[in-house]
């Protein structure tokens, strides 16, 4: 079994990975940092912002989530491995859990209102109601004002 820490790249992802790695530690089991690189139509603004072409291939795409999942995990002492794959978050999240017959998933949590969930979805919905395994949600921090 293996405990996965499904982060993007937000200011909660290191909470997701610290509160994996007590899980992971506490069942002595394996962590994997997994982040998925979303393919949509805002595609090219995160390539700008990267500095990358209009086109990213698939092995790229991958890469730039393995890169976000190290980042998040940069602080960490235990062993982990980082994960990345690309497309649609809650299904390739999913995924990979069932693929390493995880023990828990460990996903962020952001404050939304009732319409933006409505309209917009989630992600950590999506796993949260789809899951086949227990899924605890780390809730963001809420911001100073």
């Amino acid at each position: 079994m293996t405990v996965v820490a499904a982060v993007d790249s937000g200011t909660g992802a290191k909470a997701v990975v610290q509160a994996a790695a007590r899980l992971a530690d506490q069942s002595n089991t394996p962590l994997h940092v997994l982040s998925v690189y979303e393919h949509s139509e805002h595609e090219h603004l995160l390539n700008q912002a990267l500095d990358a072409g209009e086109s990213l291939s698939k092995e790229e795409r991958a890469r730039i989530a393995t890169t976000a999942a190290e980042n998040a995990a940069a602080d960490l002492t235990r062993e982990f491995e980082a994960v990345g794959r690309r497309g649609n978050p809650a299904a390739e999240i999913l995924e990979h859990a069932n693929d390493v017959d995880a023990e828990y998933v460990v996903i962020g949590g952001r404050q939304r209102s009732r319409v933006g969930k409505a309209l917009f979805g989630s992600v950590t919905q999506s796993v949260l109601l789809e899951a086949d395994r227990p899924v605890v949600v780390v809730p963001e921090e809420p911001k100073e004002s």
